[in-house]
């Protein structure tokens, strides 16, 4: 993966040793990942937190013990800068919710190929966030039926302009750099933004857009 700006410096958290295995086989050639440990239970994924200088994990939700969910919120309070990819068979939306609120950076399904694993692994890395398209359709069904009418809304046309650069993984750096504005200006606008519109998350925001018809479902 030659676009990384450094190394990924992976954790992989799974219950199933054969997963495991088919994870490093995947990913062990790849320029730009390292694979640094390896876990089976959340308890041994923190021990391996400590003993290494992890900067990724990618971890399944359903584990023995300690949920996969449970880790994610420890990994962020106990390490706020590393990133997580949750890697799961689940995409009911408590659960893909109870993820994003502990400050996930991707959730992708199992049943995903190298192609779109490599792909989010970059996203993230280098500051995006990445969700696989069943997971915000997910998402997107369960939301319809509790979002306010557009009119209702109020966004101003420079909020939709932002609210469209986020949609396209932009950073706040880049959407100030595109409209020749300060990046403290564009914080503002991204903050009135989730306030008008009730969302707690980027992928909350992404599902009202959706809905609302400011942006196409890709």
């Amino acid at each position: 993966m030659n676009n990384l700006k450094s190394t990924v410096k992976l954790l992989l958290v799974d219950d199933h040793v054969m997963l495991l295995d088919g994870l490093k086989m995947l990913l062990k050639n790849e320029s730009g990942i390292e694979i640094l440990a390896e876990a089976t239970t959340a308890e041994e994924a923190l021990l391996a937190l400590d003993r290494y200088p992890v900067n990724f994990v990618i971890t399944d939700i359903n584990l023995p013990g300690m949920s996969g969910i449970a880790l994610s919120k420890k990994i962020k309070e106990l390490h706020p800068s590393i990133k997580i990819l949750v890697l799961s068979m689940f995409n009911e939306k408590s659960k893909v919710n109870e993820m994003i609120n502990h400050g996930v950076n991707g959730y992708i399904l199992k049943n995903t190929g190298k192609k779109e694993l490599l792909e989010a692994i970059g996203k993230i890395w280098n500051g995006g966030l990445f969700f696989s398209d069943e997971i915000i359709e997910t998402l997107m069904k369960a939301s319809a039926s509790e979002d306010k009418p557009v009119d209702e809304i109020n966004l101003t046309k420079r909020e939709i302009e932002i609210v469209k650069m986020i949609s396209t993984e932009l950073t706040n750096g880049e959407i100030a750099e595109k409209l020749f504005l300060s990046e403290r200006t564009v914080e503002t606008h991204r903050k009135n933004i989730f306030k008008k519109t009730g969302s707690k998350s980027v992928v909350g925001l992404m599902n009202y857009a959706y809905d609302h018809g400011m942006i196409e479902k890709k």
